[in-house]
């Protein structure tokens, strides 16, 4: 394990608990990619059946959201 993260780790538990949250998906979604296997999380697998149920009822983002969306995530 390289140094600065031996020195991190130890500071990780006063941050508070979303951030390390955030920090274990990260080290998930690199331990995924290493592996070649990536189990979704309960959370990501509800909002995967929202995202079809909304699909099979015909609901979809208007034009004009989609467009929303580009626009405020565009690299600059």
């Amino acid at each position: 394990m390289i140094n600065a993260l031996k020195q991190l780790l130890p500071r990780i538990e006063g941050w508070p608990a979303e951030d390390q949250q955030t920090l274990f998906e990260a080290a998930r979604s690199i331990e995924a990619e290493r592996s070649g296997v990536y189990h979704a999380s309960p959370q990501e697998l509800a909002a995967i059946d929202r995202g079809l149920d909304d699909a099979r009822n015909g609901r979809f983002a208007s034009e004009q959201a989609v467009d929303a969306v580009r626009a405020r995530f565009r690299m600059r």
